[in-house]
């Protein structure tokens, strides 16, 4: 792992693969362990040179103020394809998963010539909040029950892994894959403060960022290779708002994993690889 400096801030990257081969960037969600090792494996594996990288205010990257962030997610899209020059990759396959798939979205909007592909994974076609009335919402049942638990002593390793492994439970993701994941995204947190930790674990960073201008007018904008995936049974942003997203980007392939939620389980990882490559 490494840091590229890009718009005035440093960026955690993790490098997979030949140098010279074709770059697919993957945008984290926000850090960088949002992609499994071996989802970036199975690209570099397939000719590709995969780079994973940390948003702003999260692992490696360059933290400020999570609670009252200076910037907007066009200043994260506009990373991204400063990231991609910088990596001497451009035009990159752009991957975005969660909140890095609104990032990922804005950024082959605003910047198409940074980028030859998209893929977008779990996630929709607007920003934190509530949604469109014909997108669906968080699942209210399961967002009950994600908060009413009380936040975990953020100094506390162990005690943050459980907290993530239980909300996975509540999600229908894996929990020990998550336990392990919090627990090296905890390892990767430039100290214990909850606002830097909630921001690294939670995403916190979002329900406080400014994402105007909508985008969702202009999808049909879009005129690179998509990859849509989505969960079937995905209850934080549910199937119908990757159904979304495919129905409005021309040419767009909508990939349906019937057996997973919200993160990227195991047993995906090749399907999700081939349909990745498949872009060119």
């Amino acid at each position: 792992m490494t840091t590229v400096h890009v718009n005035g801030t440093d960026l955690g990257v993790e490098s997979f693969g030949d140098d010279g081969a074709p770059l697919v960037l993957l945008a984290g969600g926000p850090t960088m362990l949002s992609w499994p090792d071996a989802l970036c494996e199975r690209l570099a594996a397939g000719g590709r040179r995969a780079v994973r990288y940390d948003l702003r205010d999260s692992g490696e990257s360059t933290a400020a103020d999570p609670q009252a962030p200076a910037y907007t997610l066009r200043d994260l899209a506009a990373d991204a394809a400063a990231l991609a020059d910088a990596l001497g990759g451009a035009p990159a396959h752009l991957a975005g998963i969660g909140v890095g798939g609104m990032v990922a979205q804005v950024a082959v909007l605003d910047h198409p010539d940074a980028f030859r592909a998209l893929t977008l994974a779990g996630t929709r076609p607007v920003a934190p909040g509530p949604p469109d009335g014909d997108l669906p919402d968080h699942d209210p049942a399961t967002m009950s029950r994600l908060f009413a638990r009380p936040l975990p002593d953020w100094s506390d390793r162990r005690a943050v892994a459980e907290f993530a492994g239980a909300a996975a439970e509540i999600l229908g993701d894996d929990p020990a894959a998550a336990r392990a994941v919090a627990a090296r995204v905890w390892d990767r947190t430039p100290g214990t403060a909850p606002p830097v930790q909630m921001a690294n674990q939670m995403g916190l960073v979002f329900s406080r960022l400014d994402c105007a201008p909508r985008w969702r007018e202009r999808l049909p904008g879009i005129a690179v290779p998509t990859l849509v995936v989505h969960g079937r049974r995905d209850r934080f942003f549910p199937l119908g708002n990757g159904e979304a997203i495919a129905h409005a980007v021309p040419g767009a392939r909508l990939l349906v994993l019937d057996g997973a939620a919200t993160a990227i389980p195991a047993a995906a990882v090749g399907e999700i690889a081939e349909a990745m490559l498949g872009l060119g």
